[in-house]
């Protein structure tokens, strides 16, 4: 059985190049993970609070504590999924560790912010 589609997107692929083209514009599979991970990372309110408050200042653990009001292993969980997804990064200033945004986390909070 032949399969029917209508004329307009069979159009619409061909001028693509077909599936091989529609194909080769896609991301790798190994992009699309990576940007799994980063949609995951955004998927907690409280980890997008904290990305929102760090593109405002950088910030010590205490006083990112003082915006969020949430237990210390919960926001050093929430901080270390942000520093795997390359949204935000750490330093140590004398006895303090600053988090700020990574110019990844600022332009996607760019982005999140125009919606």
């Amino acid at each position: 059985m032949a399969k029917v589609i209508p004329d307009s997107i069979r159009a619409q692929c061909e001028r693509k190049g077909g599936m091989r083209g529609i194909k080769a514009r896609l991301l790798s599979d190994n992009e699309i993970k990576r940007q799994s991970k980063l949609c995951q990372a955004l998927s907690d309110h409280q980890r997008l609070k904290i990305l929102f408050i760090l593109v405002e200042q950088p910030l010590c653990v205490c006083l990112i504590k003082e915006f969020v009001r949430i237990a210390d292993s919960k926001l050093s969980y929430h901080l270390a999924i942000l520093k795997k997804a390359g949204l935000i990064k750490s330093s140590q200033r004398g006895s303090w560790i600053i988090y700020e945004p990574t110019q990844r986390g600022k332009r996607l909070s760019q982005t999140l912010g125009a919606f």
